[in-house]
């Protein structure tokens, strides 16, 4: 039987959303973080110590989102938070040891690696497939949803929805519940 072309879109779109999905919980399940925590250790890594303003506008994330994943990640040992000699206000973040052997042991996050494939694109490529995405936003009426550069399905406990990107009062994806009734 042939599918027509909106149900292989669609099943397109529930496979990116299950990829996600599933790397989400990998990253949860083997290594008790989540995206935005993982870009954030990675981002420490590369920089070194930062204030937790600058650590928030490299990963894209609001300011009290980048607190609240340095929160979690500081109740771990695995970033370290001082305050700045020069400036009391300013409050300085680094990896501790345990988190810099995280960063080395734990995979690329999703969106970095999609990132790379992506830039090896023709531009023209490149191109479509944003106008294409973008226009999917727009069919969904998603326009104005926030959508930091991290890719991310659903809390996967009540203290991620806040580094998912998730907006207070909107609902994040239920993949569970979709599948169920979607049948995929």
């Amino acid at each position: 039987m042939t599918e027509g072309i909106e149900e292989s879109i669609l099943r397109s779109l529930r496979r990116i959303v299950r990829g996600i999905d599933l790397y989400s919980r990998q990253l949860a399940t083997r290594y008790s973080l989540t995206g935005p925590q993982l870009v954030c250790l990675r981002q420490l890594s590369k920089a070194g110590a930062v204030s937790a303003g600058e650590l928030a506008e490299s990963v894209s994330v609001s300011k009290p989102t980048a607190s609240g994943i340095l929160d979690r990640l500081d109740l771990r040992g695995l970033v370290r938070r001082v305050r700045d000699e020069a400036d009391r206000r300013r409050v300085i973040v680094d990896l501790t040891a345990a988190g810099a052997e995280l960063v080395r042991t734990a995979p690329t996050p999703l969106q970095q690696r999609l990132a790379e494939r992506l830039g090896k694109l023709p531009s023209a490529e490149q191109e479509e497939i944003d106008r294409v995405l973008r226009r999917i936003v727009e069919m969904m009426e998603a326009q104005a949803l926030d959508a930091a550069p991290m890719l991310t399905v659903g809390p996967l406990t009540a203290d991620a929805s806040v580094e998912s990107g998730g907006a207070p009062g909107v609902e994040s994806i239920d993949v569970e519940r979709t599948r169920r009734v979607e049948g995929s």
